[in-house]
């Protein structure tokens, strides 16, 4: 435990901030940030801002990204139910307007010089040590964002860190809180334990007892109701030998793809931060620092000396590769105007007085025509794919609609029908373990009406259709096709009970004065992670209660997941002697305050929903 708090306590603001750049951020989604005026769409209010159904509805797809990454070939979206999605992902979106509203009325803030050098420092965007403004694309395209909204979501993010952070990290513990908690997490406990064995072979189960549970227990031993099913099967793959590209369409896409490839400039900085009231005395400061590098002083060194950007000022002023659009618009123009070792004359932005130096320049290396080809002709393809394929969809939707059965669709759209193994309401084997299927083949329009269901999705490529073609009705099993099960489940339960039975009769004779029938396992000095030791007897070893004198043990008993039965004889309870160190001291307190802080920022957050006005639509 004490290793735990240890490892735990170090950096721990830190690396919540990390997993809130590249995982959580992702959980809301903030798309509609730009265009929500012109939506009038809700999906809630908080304390009179609005939440659009644009910004749940991307919400809601972010998680099931999420989840698919995840799970990978694993995913079925049939699986997740679209009611707890959107509750789920509302919850997180007025968390986060609350937090929001919070972190305003405190006055946190967070500067756009402290946003880049985050983003720059990013080990997820980072390529061979580097920031790679290509890699910082990728990533966030994939997230669904653009980079104007991925910066405003950061900032937002970090100004709940701030507001985490500040309560989070205000609570503490006193000395004697951390002496108690102490003394009980480093308490050790002797004991000695007796195993009463839930002996099954040594119960017998006549066939009366075994015929009388089955006939009071029959709507437990019924055949699942089944269904077979007739499906037709749409493929999106199966449209890419329908369609062709013309060479003039991969050379355009091609020529797109090459003029999208981005220049990367290294550059390096001297920041010397300035605001309106210190403007004059910063750019005297930058003056100064231009002398000196004029006078033949290095710049990595008058860079650790001078710099006021903490992020780089320790690399000589070193910010690594970067495409256009990630700096400072006048500082971009700066560095764009530099030749390879030139160092720009003052420049303002707004952080500060900036000289900036050009360490290299990386041209992007142009794939040729033929070695892209394949990968533009599919993507070309698939265009025509999808507009092909929801076509084909929507006309299986209509037919299968129009139609008795499927034979009709099938011919019309060139599919076979194909016809599933029985199976019951939890599923079966292909089509049949989608759990929109198995909704749909015990829906009442399917079961009962036999009409064909509609157009299922089953993963962004497949869709089917689907009609019942046999329902097979629950039925009573025999008796003699239970019997076995039945006589298994009667001869456990009453082995736990005898092995019960018997714990407390030992236990009874022990507190009378007897001695136990059995050989005790002694164990001496027990930790509450002690090695070795059944969780279930180690858990009732530490409930138990301290015995009065050391000639009188404390007796209990706790049951195994195997319906054994452990006897406990708790003999004594030894609490640390010696101080702790400081060390251990610090741990503990890191530990303890940091508990106590994330319960205060749970009681705060709870208190903005009770004291907040929220309207959900």
């Amino acid at each position: 435990m004490l290793q735990n708090i240890r490892d735990n306590s170090q950096g721990w603001i830190a690396k919540t901030i990390i997993g809130i750049i590249i995982m959580l951020l992702a959980l809301t989604g903030f798309d509609a940030i730009f265009n929500a005026a012109s939506n009038s769409r809700n999906a809630a209010e908080v304390n009179g801002e609005e939440i659009s159904l644009d910004e749940l509805n991307q919400a809601m797809n972010m998680q099931r990204r999420q989840l698919a990454q995840q799970l990978g070939g694993n995913f079925d979206p049939s699986m997740l139910d679209d009611k707890l999605v959107r509750e789920s992902s509302l919850r997180a979106l007025i968390d986060r307007a609350l937090l929001l509203q919070g972190a305003r009325d405190a006055d946190f803030a967070f500067s756009e010089s402290a946003l880049d050098q985050l983003i720059l420092q990013t080990p997820e965007f980072s390529v061979d040590g580097a920031f790679n403004a290509a890699r910082f694309d990728q990533v966030i395209q994939q997230m669904g964002y653009t980079r104007l909204q991925f910066r405003e979501l950061m900032r937002q993010e970090m100004l709940i860190g701030q507001l985490r952070a500040g309560i989070s990290g205000s609570g503490f513990v006193t000395d004697e809180q951390i002496e108690a908690f102490a003394r009980l997490e480093q308490q050790t406990r002797d004991f000695a334990t007796i195993s009463i064995p839930a002996d099954t072979a040594a119960v017998e189960v006549s066939d009366e007892d075994a015929r009388q549970y089955y006939e009071q227990n029959t709507d437990r031993y019924r055949s699942q109701e089944q269904v077979v099913l007739e499906y037709v099967e749409l493929k999106k793959e199966s449209f890419f030998d329908q369609v062709e590209v013309s060479d003039e369409e991969v050379n355009d896409l091609y020529q797109q793809r090459i003029a999208n490839l981005a220049q990367q400039r290294r550059a390096a900085h001297i920041l010397i931060e300035a605001d309106d009231a210190s403007d004059n005395d910063a750019r005297a400061k930058i003056d100064e620092v231009a002398k000196r590098l004029n006078a033949g002083e290095d710049f990595a060194a008058l860079a650790k000396e001078l710099s006021e950007d903490p992020g780089s000022s320790n690399e000589g002023g070193d910010l690594g590769f970067a495409g256009p659009g990630v700096y400072d618009p006048a500082f971009e123009e700066a560095l764009y105007a530099l030749q390879d070792g030139q160092v720009s004359e003052p420049v303002r932005s707004d952080f500060g007085w900036h000289l900036i130096k050009l360490l290299g320049v990386q041209s992007p290396e142009v794939p040729s025509l033929d070695s892209l080809k394949p990968e533009l002709v599919r993507e070309l393809k698939a265009q025509q794919v999808e507009q092909r394929f929801v076509e084909a969809s929507k006309q299986l939707e209509d037919t299968a609609f129009e139609s008795s059965d499927l034979a009709q669709p099938a011919q019309e759209l060139g599919l076979s029908v194909q016809t599933t193994d029985a199976f019951g309401r939890e599923g079966g084997a292909g089509v049949a373990a989608n759990r929109q299927v198995i909704q749909a083949a015990f829906s009442e329009e399917v079961l009962v009406d036999g009409a064909n269901s509609g157009v299922i999705e089953l993963d962004p490529d497949t869709a089917v259709a689907v009609r019942v073609k046999q329902h097979l009705q629950p039925e009573v099993l025999p008796f003699d096709e239970v019997k076995g099960a039945i006589v298994a489940q009667l001869q456990r339960s009453k082995a736990a009970d005898q092995a019960q039975q018997a714990s407390e009769q030992m236990i009874a004779t022990l507190r009378d004065g007897g001695e136990a029938s059995g050989q005790w396992q002694p164990v001496e000095a027990a930790s509450r992670d002690q090695e070795g030791v059944d969780p279930e007897v180690l858990q009732q070893v530490f409930r138990m209660p301290k015995p009065e004198t050391n000639d009188k043990p404390t007796y209990g008993s706790v049951r195994l997941p195997s319906g054994d039965y452990v006897v406990v004889r708790l003999s004594g309870v030894s609490e640390p002697q010696s101080a702790l160190s400081e060390e251990d001291k610090q741990n503990y307190r890191r530990f303890l305050a940091s508990r106590s802080g994330q319960q205060d920022f749970a009681a705060y957050r709870q208190m903005l929903h009770s004291d907040a006005k929220i309207e959900t639509f």
